[in-house]
C-alpha cells in the first residue's frame, strides 16, 4: 500500500529498537575487510525533521527517541550510547530536531570499500530519498521500486557479504506473505546473508504469528535472534501498536548480549503503563 509514510512515526519507540540493533550489526559487519553489501528494501526518505508538520502530526518521537535524550540518556548502556551518538552526529548542536532513517545510519557506518543499495516504493518519499542521498558517490544507489520484488536480482553480492534490512509498513495481509516468500527466496540464493526484519506488534492474527513462522523459514544450521519490546498493553478495540521486534536471521553474534544489556533499561525508559516487557531469544536457546 502506498498511504505509508515513515515521516509520520520517525524516532518512535519501533525506530530506537531497530535502530539500537542496526547500529549495533554493522559495528560489527564492518570490522572484518571485506566489502559488506548493505540492503534496504524500505528505505523511506532517509532522514527526517522532527519540527516538520508530518513528526509534529502525531509526535510519535517524544515516546521515543525524546525519553532517551539528553540528559535522559546520560546513563545509557554502552549499545544505546553507540546508538545515541549516531542520532547526535545528525544533531551537532545537541538539540533533537532531526532524525536519522536506516540509509543515513547505514552510510554513515560503511567504508569506501562497501556498498548501500536503498530502494523504496512511494514516489513522494523516493523524492525525498533522492535528494537526500544526491552527491553520496558511486558506493551509494538509490532505485524507485519494490525492494521486495528487486532484492532477489542482488543475491549473492559479489562479495558474499551482505546486511538486508527488511522494514515494510505491514498495511496488508500481502505484507506478511511476501515477507515470509521473499525470505525464503533469499536463503535458497544467499543462505549466510544477515536479514534483518522488523516487524509491529499488533493485534492482527498475521502479526502474532509472524515470530513463529519465521522460525521455520532457516534450515536446520542457520542461527536467528528474536528481540521484541513492548510498551503498553494492547489496545482493547485491537487497534495500535503497543510494541515491535525485531527477527534477524545469521545475526552477529555479539548482538544478543548487546540486546540484553540494552533493554531492561531501554524498557524503564520508554514504558508507557506497567505492562511493559522486553524479550530476546535465539536459535541456541531452542
Amino acid at each position: 500500500m502506498l498511504s505509508y509514510r515513515h515521516a509520520f512515526h520517525a524516532g518512535n519507540h519501533a525506530d530506537v529498537l531497530k535502530h539500537l540493533a542496526l547500529v549495533q550489526m554493522l559495528d560489527y559487519l564492518t570490522q572484518k575487510p571485506a566489502p559488506l553489501y548493505v540492503i534496504d528494501t524500505h528505505a523511506g526518505a532517509g532522514r527526517y525533521r522532527l519540527d516538520a508538520r508530518e513528526a509534529q502530526k502525531l509526535g510519535e518521537y517524544r515516546e521515543g527517541i525524546e525519553r532517551i535524550w539528553g540528559k535522559n540518556g546520560e546513563d545509557a548502556p554502552k549499545p544505546v550510547a553507540a546508538y545515541l551518538a549516531a542520532v547526535r552526529d545528525m544533531n551537532p548542536s545537541g538539540e533533537l530536531k532531526q532524525y536519522p532513517g536506516s540509509p543515513w545510519l547505514a552510510k554513515r557506518a560503511l567504508r569506501a570499500s562497501d556498498r548501500l543499495r536503498l530502494f523504496e516504493l512511494h514516489s513522494n518519499e523516493f523524492r525525498l530519498l533522492a535528494q537526500n542521498f544526491k552527491g553520496a558517490g558511486r558506493e551509494t544507489q538509490t532505485t524507485a521500486g519494490d525492494g521486495l520484488a528487486l532484492l532477489k536480482s542482488l543475491l549473492p553480492p559479489p562479495s558474499r557479504r551482505a546486511l538486508v534490512l527488511i522494514d515494510p509498513s505491514f498495511e496488508t495481509k500481502n505484507d506478511y506473505a511476501n515477507v515470509l516468500a521473499t525470505l525464503k527466496d533469499a536463503l535458497k540464493r544467499f543462505a549466510s546473508g544477515t536479514y534483518a526484519l522488523w516487524y509491529p506488534q499488533l493485534a492482527k492474527i498475521e502479526s502474532r504469528q509472524l515470530p513463529e513462522r519465521l522460525k521455520r523459514l532457516p534450515a536446520a544450521d542457520t542461527d536467528w535472534l528474536h528481540v521484541t519490546l513492548r510498551v503498553h498493553a494492547p489496545a482493547t478495540d485491537g487497534m495500535g501498536m503497543s510494541g515491535s521486534g525485531m527477527f534477524i536471521i545469521n545475526p552477529p553474534w555479539t548482538l544478543a548480549d548487546a540486546l540484553r544489556e540494552s533493554l531492561p533499561w531501554l524498557t524503564q525508559k520508554l514504558a508507557q503503563d506497567d505492562t511493559a516487557k522486553w524479550k530476546v531469544e535465539t536459535s541456541a536457546d531452542k
